[in-house]
């Protein structure tokens, strides 16, 4: 019997990659939409990213979510470290990054237009 449930687990375990990797990626939309939800007002990004910058655009507003109509928690100006966490898609279309001014401490969701390098690579997830 311990010899049959080898066997079972033996070939349960070898069909497991073929199976992740037979699993079609989902492509993205040919329009540019976005099936991605945006980070509410209120919603705070995990940290992901270990990827660090300076130099945003003065003024960038820290934001309680991925959206322009989000409560500003404070702003960046271009000499300030920033700690980046993670990205996400915008009510306006536009990825946002989640970061941490390393000055202020403040943390909130910055457009990724107005960080010089583009903002965090990492995808938030939701």
């Amino acid at each position: 019997m311990k010899a049959i449930t080898t066997l079972a687990l033996t070939a349960a375990a070898a069909a497991m990659p073929v199976a992740l990797l037979a699993a079609p990626a989902q492509a993205a939309p040919v329009d540019g939409s976005s099936t991605e939800r945006h980070a509410s007002c209120g919603t705070n990004g995990p940290n992901l990213d270990p990827a660090t910058s300076s130099g945003a655009t003065s003024g960038a507003r820290l934001r309680t979510g991925s959206d322009t109509s989000c409560t500003g928690r404070g702003s960046s100006q271009p000499s300030d470290g920033l700690d980046y966490y993670c990205y996400t898609m915008g009510n306006d279309g536009m990825t946002w990054t989640f970061l941490r001014n390393n000055r202020t401490g403040v943390v909130g969701w910055t457009r990724d237009d107005l960080l010089p390098d583009g903002g965090s690579t990492v995808h938030c997830g939701f």
